[in-house]
């Protein structure tokens, strides 16, 4: 009675072991995908960036040519973009904004800045 109650735990503990060796095969497959997908989105971002950059340089030359000051058109629109930033502030502190509301408000101004 012994041994076979012996081998039966042994083989409980067998099939634990391998079941939870094939969870870290697949946990590791995932770290690896999310990896990759990592480096394809920093690449992405820092393509999307230097394209940025570029723009930003041949629409100040375009305002330039059209006798535009396009420094000063982006700093209205910083101060702008700052001041719809401290209503969205002032609002979340009163409780009259959720505070996902105040985050969409907040990644919109963010992603129209530059």
């Amino acid at each position: 009675m012994g041994l076979g109650s012996t081998a039966k735990k042994i083989q409980g503990i067998s099939d634990r072991a391998e079941a939870m060796y094939k969870q870290v095969q697949k946990l590791q497959q995932r770290i690896t995908g999310l990896e990759e997908e990592m480096d394809e989105t920093h690449d992405t971002v820092t393509r999307m960036d230097h394209q940025l950059t570029e723009q930003r340089a041949l629409l100040l030359a375009i305002a330039e040519e059209q006798g535009l000051d396009g420094e000063e058109i982006l700093a209205e629109a910083a101060i702008d973009e700052a001041e719809l930033e401290e209503t969205a502030d002032a609002e979340n502190a009163d409780g009259s904004a959720t505070s996902s509301d105040a985050t969409a408000e907040a990644t919109a101004g963010d992603t129209t800045a530059e």
